[in-house]
């Protein structure tokens, strides 16, 4: 005779609970956003100036991490937006 063993079926819930937690969007986006900041401070710590020579010889020094941090400004917006608030696409409601 034999029996049936419950115990084997605990691991593969516990792998399909792990498995819907891998497919949540916000923790994507935030994931998304947090290595966008993390280029900005690394290229704040470690990156180039911009430099502009003119023809008089004067020149102009402008570090990269403005405009880096600029777009990474506009990325966080549209990552924060389409991972957080589902795109954007509530209406509002008509009240009857």
């Amino acid at each position: 005779m034999s029996t049936v063993s419950h115990q084997a079926s605990q691991p593969t819930s516990e792998a399909r609970g792990l498995q819907l937690r891998l497919l949540v969007p916000e923790m994507w986006a935030s994931l998304a956003i947090a290595v966008i900041w993390l280029v900005v401070l690394f290229d704040a710590l470690f990156g180039p100036d911009i430099v502009a020579n003119s023809a008089a010889g004067d020149f102009t020094r402008l570090p990269s991490v403005i405009i880096v941090a600029f777009f990474a400004f506009l990325g966080t917006w549209v990552i924060a937006r389409h991972g957080f608030g589902h795109g954007g696409d509530t209406k509002p409601t008509d009240p009857q």
